[in-house]
């Protein structure tokens, strides 16, 4: 199953190399992200689902026994008392396949990466 992941050119075929209790966290994942970042281009990017606006903006991925979700490290400073019950690190959010992220968390933090890149992208014009 690795494998098929390491070679999936799209997210829906990512997701079918995913087990299915993991399928559908995900896919619940890839509705609240689309719905908070519309002009977000939907790509791979190492070997996972990725979002793209003005640079990467959130990613996510199947393990063995969680999910997570990528939403970078300047986002999750700002709402990292919405994040205590999680297991963090530096840019990472580890949730159980059986308890996903709330949608108003995942919308939090998809809006938190959109506002770093434009900031990022409009200093660059100047």
């Amino acid at each position: 199953m690795k494998s098929s992941r390491k070679s999936a050119s799209d997210v829906d075929r990512y997701l079918a190399t995913v087990p299915k209790d993991a399928r559908a966290a995900l896919a619940r994942l890839r509705k609240i992200i689309r719905a908070a970042a519309p002009k977000a281009t939907e790509t791979i990017s190492y070997q996972m689902p990725a979002y793209k606006y003005h640079g990467l903006l959130v990613a996510f991925a199947a393990f063995k026994d969680h999910c997570s979700f990528f939403p970078g490290a300047a986002g999750m400073k700002a709402l990292q008392h919405e994040l205590k019950a999680y297991d963090t690190s530096k840019g990472t959010i580890r949730f159980p396949i059986d308890k996903p992220l709330p949608a108003v968390l995942v919308k939090k933090l998809v809006k938190a990466r959109i506002k770093e890149n434009e900031a990022r992208r409009a200093a660059k014009k100047h």
